[in-house]
Order: structure tokens, then sequence, then C-alpha cells
């Protein structure tokens, strides 16, 4: 399991020159089965040289993620495959709620709902897409794809 060894775990978090999809994510919820096996596909379609998921379980929607974080980790790698790191659990809203999802929904003007909300973080840490629950994969992968295209192109003109 990946720690949130800094208040700030985006920033220390995201690798250099990468696209990364942060998502709140949730075991027990009508959208678990869908978004992990969708989230490992692009996890594995896209990664790791340009790209990451980074998971963060959290418990504020329904109840739906009551287990511990361990737990979580467990379920997730071994139910859907998830090679992805997922955090321990967080709150993303209120008072209480980890500064990168404070960070996330403040430049997204976009506040989850639900759980399995993603934001597209581009390499300079800016959320240049976000997306709901249900939204399909086939929606996401092009904006990732497009993403992983500028990073590659810019790497090449930095060379």
């Amino acid at each position: 399991m990946e720690p949130l060894t800094t208040t700030y775990p985006l920033k220390h978090s995201m690798p250099k020159a990468r696209a990364t999809l942060v998502v709140n994510v949730a075991s027990y919820c009508q959208h678990t089965d869908k978004n992990y096996i969708a989230l490992q596909e692009l996890h594995r379609e896209f990664g790791p040289s340009h790209f990451s998921v980074l998971a963060f379980p959290c418990n504020q929607f329904g109840e739906s993620e009551p287990s511990s974080s361990q737990e979580i980790e467990s379920f997730a790698r071994g139910n859907y495959g998830v090679t992805f790191p997922v955090f321990h659990k967080i709150k993303i809203l209120g008072s209480e709620a980890e500064p990168a999802f404070r960070f996330l929904i403040d430049s997204s003007k976009k506040e989850p709902r639900w759980n399995f909300w993603k934001y597209l973080v581009n390499p300079e840490g800016k959320v240049v897409k976000f997306w709901r629950p249900e939204e399909p994969i086939g929606t996401i992968k092009p904006e990732v794809a497009s993403l992983i295209r500028q990073i590659i192109m810019k790497k090449r003109e930095d060379l």
C-alpha cells in the first residue's frame, strides 16, 4: 500500500512527466466492479511510463468503504488485479478533507457527489478534465491518450 507520507500526496506521488488519474474509490458501491476493471485496463494500457492511476479510498458516500486501508488494498488487488497505487483511506470533503482533494476540487470547480469521480492531472499538477462515476471508459481513454501524446512530444522537443 502506498502511504500518504506528506500533506500533499499528489505533489510527492506524481512521477515527473506523467499523466495521472486520481480517483476516490470504494469497495461496496454500485460502481465498484465497472470502475475498478476500467481503471486497471487504463493503467495496463497507458502505464507505467507516461500514466498512472492513483486510488484514494473514501467512506464519505453511503458508507461504501467501511474496511481498513489494508483490507481495501487486498480487496482491490485480489478481486480486480489492481496494480496501481491504492493509498490509505481519506476524507475528500469537509473540513477534514485531504489537501490533495481540496486542490482537485478547487482547481476543477467540481466536487465529487459519489465514489469513483476521476480527475485527470497533467505533469505540472493541473487538473485538465474530470469524469463522474457513470461515464464510460470510452470517454476517458481518448483524453488520457491525448495528454500522453502531448507529454511524449514535449519530451522529444526537450531532447
